[in-house]
């Protein structure tokens, strides 16, 4: 068993402070939906997990299996190295690299490096168009096919937790639903956690168990169902504008 555990969490760049005392729970084998507009710290959150962003307070730890590992104190790469992957907003491939070395780089995680080959498989399988256009150059596919891309590498390094971070930017309407749908399939064929920031609340409680709002770095509030979600006030709001 495995989670993640972010505990009165504060964190900002330099003199700016983005969060305030954020307190989130990812449970193992549980879809997470992180939701809130631009601006308003989700990205910020999921780079502090990850050691891209260090807290200026609170605490984020792994519990694995009953031992306690104190995420604050790792690199990204050591991060990585515990089983969890990221596919970050933006998607941030290497646009002159082909496809498939875009792939390879996804297997640098030494644990991951015997399932080069199988993985490598199951990406082509989920994303026929990756098998097609693997010796393309990233930079020339569409803005779905790159997305499609940074999850498939993230799976490349055989994650237990995958964070992904704002998957619906810039893409059409009917390729959000598409990436949100595989995002599920993938979850549940690999047996995932998954924790999804993202804005468009129709699209990610589609596939999450439960989640959290956040408004300028602060949890307003944790839905333990997408129902509760969808009846509060804020989600009314901000996203069905009612």
């Amino acid at each position: 068993m495995s989670r993640i555990v972010v505990r009165d969490v504060d964190a900002g760049y330099g003199a700016v402070r983005v969060l305030h005392g954020v307190s989130i729970e990812i449970r193992q084998g549980e879809t997470v939906a992180l939701l809130g507009t631009n601006g308003n710290g989700k990205s910020t959150l999921i780079k502090c997990i990850m050691g891209i962003v260090r807290p200026a307070a609170g605490e984020i730890f792994l519990d694995s299996d009953g031992t306690r590992i104190d995420l604050t104190t790792k690199s990204t790469e050591e991060i990585v190295g515990l089983g969890i992957a990221l596919v970050p907003e933006g998607r941030r491939l290497f646009p002159k690299l082909t496809v498939e070395e875009n792939l390879l780089l996804g297997a640098y995680r030494t644990a991951a490096r015997g399932d080069i080959e199988r993985n490598l498989a199951f990406g082509f399988e989920a994303f026929p168009v990756l098998r097609e256009r693997r010796r393309q150059l990233a930079g020339n596919m569409s803005g779905g096919e790159q997305q499609m891309l940074a999850v498939a590498r993230a799976l490349m390094s055989s994650p237990r937790i995958l964070l992904v971070d704002e998957p619906s930017v810039g893409l059409a309407p009917i390729l959000v639903s598409r990436v949100i749908a595989k995002i599920k399939e993938l979850k549940d064929r690999h047996d995932l956690t998954v924790l999804m920031a993202e804005q468009n609340f129709n699209q990610a409680t589609k596939i999450a168990d439960r989640g959290y709002i956040i408004v300028h770095g602060r949890i307003e509030f944790e839905g333990q169902s997408t129902q509760q979600l969808r009846d509060h006030e804020l989600v009314k709001k901000y996203y069905l504008g009612v």
